[in-house]
């Protein structure tokens, strides 16, 4: 679980990233899960955007990816998976 400071921090870094996805009517296949799964595992911190119902979407992919949904504003939202051999984010 992620307190509210580092959910802060994470949101700070998030911030300038750009959504590396766009998740359209089409929702989520096996082939979107695993793409996410390995942007997750490559970057650990991802940003992606939605076309429909984006808190919906946001608890679906934390629960495919096994990742943490930091924000969800507007169509955006921000997903956080710490990467268990080469961790590149250190949370305070």
């Amino acid at each position: 679980m992620i307190s509210s400071k580092q959910r802060s921090f994470l949101r700070g870094l998030a911030n300038p990233l750009e959504p590396i996805f766009q998740i359209g009517k089409g929702g989520l296949g096996e082939n979107m899960t695993q793409a996410l799964n390995d942007a997750l595992t490559a970057r650990e911190l991802i940003k992606v955007r939605v076309l429909e119902d984006p808190r919906t979407i946001a608890a679906d992919l934390a629960e495919a990816t096994s990742a943490e949904v930091i924000q969800v504003i507007g169509q955006n939202i921000i997903l956080y998976r710490r990467n268990p051999e080469e961790p590149k984010i250190t949370l305070p």
